[in-house]
């Protein structure tokens, strides 16, 4: 697995990574500012660092300065930074072909859609090839539609599926809120997060029960035959890493089967390593409908997502056209990388790597972190997707910072993050949690030099606890 990479040489730049203002910055940081439109973000307060390399589980600034990239990015550089084998592919495929549109067949396209339908759950054997994670999401609705002429969708509140005009409409969270109103159909309904239960549940075998009967009346109220699909993530991501009780996707997909309703599953975070398996859902042995996938497919080396279709859904559109398509489905370079990904994640054991990090090494040691911190309120995880749910007072559960807070309210996890840089830590944060979603291939040392900088930057969030 990964290690720590060698310094890198200074480059000449008078920058200072993360001080305002324009004063001796470089061209790259003022070409930013002066030209690019950033996402999510309000363009007049961005500073933002100018990444200048990365290796493995680290990235380094202008300036020659090193973090160690708990992140992934946005949990998508499964595989890490600059593996040489699949930067070797894209290299090689570029200078054979770059690329063909995707009503033609090539031998890297095709042998990418065989080793992810091999890798799939169940009977999943047909891959449509996207450019990324809401495309997936978007074109797995469509052909949920189509195939069941139905309309509506059920998608859960605490939930991410994407930002274009569906997915973002799928999207269970406060991002969906400036887009609204958005496509008709979608109707949103609870999961199960036993540590806020919002079905009052007394354990997580409650919490599963509940949470599935509540689903039930949603289907009953809304008329099952007018839902197409339930989408859901099997482990969610950006809200929470809120792990399924045991039973509930099994109990999702007894539903869906029972009223004929299409099961997606959302794998665009969970997917490709990140829980130690090739999917989420084989945790727990459920086949869904669909699968989404994107991002740790090819750890984002070229955009590439797709869908993954049951032979009954692929069999609907095998006398009639399906209404869709994409100029860069299949990209030939996107698609080198994920051949290359698979092949190196299959030959370094990199699934058992995580498996064990998450059992042995990350689990553990954020265990030892909440007993230490009253900051901590809860340690969610699996493999190499963790979250520390952080809180004011543990008893009442009281966040850390009031919810989608901004501005002032926002500050304390400001300061969490702000300390996780300050050490040589990129965090991801979110709300009022830290989530801990390092590279599948993190070395254990990295792993544990990573937590103990989390555990200096949890005493500032101790400092905010009032119980």
């Amino acid at each position: 697995m990964t290690t720590t990479p060698a310094t890198p040489a200074t480059p000449a730049t008078s920058a200072t990574p993360g001080t305002p203002g324009v004063a001796g910055r470089s061209e790259a940081y003022l070409d930013d500012r002066r030209h690019m439109f950033h996402s999510w973000s309000a363009q007049a307060s961005l500073d933002p660092v100018v990444v200048a390399g990365a290796e493995g589980s680290w990235f380094w600034d202008e300036s020659g300065r090193r973090y160690l990239d708990f992140s992934s990015q946005l949990v998508n550089a499964n595989i890490g930074h600059q593996h040489p084998a699949v930067v070797e592919a894209i290299v090689a495929q570029a200078r054979s072909l770059t690329t063909v549109a995707p009503f033609h067949a090539h031998e890297v396209r095709s042998r990418a859609a065989r080793l992810i339908a091999e890798r799939a759950p169940g009977d999943l054997d047909r891959v449509f090839f996207t450019s990324g994670g809401a495309e997936a999401t978007e074109n797995a609705v469509r052909i949920a539609r189509l195939a069941t002429g139905r309309h509506k969708i059920l998608a859960a509140y605490r939930s991410y599926h994407g930002a274009t005009g569906g997915s973002i409409t799928l999207t269970g969270e406060p991002r969906r809120w400036p887009s609204e109103p958005g496509i008709p159909g979608v109707v949103h309904f609870f999961g199960p997060y036993p540590y806020r239960s919002p079905f009052h549940a007394a354990d997580a075998a409650q919490e599963s029960d509940r949470a599935l009967a509540h689903l039930a009346e949603v289907i009953t109220l809304e008329g099952p035959a007018t839902i197409a699909a339930i989408i859901v993530e099997p482990v969610v991501g950006t809200n929470g890493i809120l792990v399924p009780p045991p039973g509930y996707l099994a109990g999702v997909r007894e539903l869906c089967d029972t009223h004929g309703i299409v099961f997606i599953a959302d794998e665009v975070m969970s997917g490709f390593g990140r829980c130690g398996e090739w999917f989420a859902v084989d945790h727990w042995g459920v086949v869904p409908d669909l699968i989404c996938f994107a991002k740790g497919v090819n750890s984002g080396y070229v955009p590439l997502g797709g869908v993954i279709l049951a032979p009954h859904l692929a069999d609907a559109f095998a006398e009639r056209p399906y209404p869709g398509g994409l100029t860069y489905s299949g990209h030939l370079l996107g698609c080198a990388a994920a051949v290359a990904s698979i092949e190196a994640f299959e030959a370094e054991g990199i699934l058992d790597h995580v498996r064990r990090l998450g059992t042995e090494v990350i689990g553990p040691e954020l265990a030892k972190l909440a007993a230490n911190h009253p900051s901590v309120g809860e340690v969610r995880g699996l493999g190499v997707f963790w979250a520390l749910e952080l809180v004011r007072d543990g008893a009442t559960r009281e966040p850390l910072v009031p919810f989608n807070a901004a501005g002032p309210a926002a500050a304390p996890m400001g300061a969490v993050a702000a300390a996780c840089r300050e050490r040589g830590l990129w965090p991801f944060t979110h709300f009022n949690r830290v989530h801990v979603v390092p590279p599948c291939t993190i070395s254990e040392a990295d792993a544990r030099t990573g937590l103990a900088i989390l555990d200096e930057a949890l005493t500032v969030a101790d400092g905010f606890t009032t119980g």
